[in-house]
């Protein structure tokens, strides 16, 4: 699929994780701010690289804000991302779950 646009999921809430996606053309570039980072950081990264593969997304520059979200959270944060900025909302990519 291919980035159209901007998108933003998810909130700064506790528990929860925010998600910007933009078009790249370097890959998926992460950029991660999160107080668990030296714990967790590279599976919150490898929870969204292996969404958006799934989701045929190769090029990407991605933000996260953290708040200490579970994989899940942030997996569907990924997606409900990448089907806005992908302008795919009425088709959702069932597959990815």
């Amino acid at each position: 699929m291919e980035i159209k646009k901007t998108a933003v999921a998810g909130t700064l809430e506790s528990s929860d994780v925010q998600i910007m996606l933009a078009a790249g053309a370097a890959g998926i570039e992460i950029e991660l701010e999160s107080d668990v980072a030296k714990q967790f950081g590279l599976q919150i990264k490898q929870t969204i690289t292996d969404t958006l593969k799934k989701m045929e997304i190769t090029n990407a520059k991605v933000k996260v804000v953290d708040k200490g979200a579970l994989d899940c959270v942030i997996k569907a944060r990924t997606i409900a991302a990448a089907q806005r900025a992908c302008d795919t909302v009425a088709t959702p990519a069932w597959e990815v779950l």
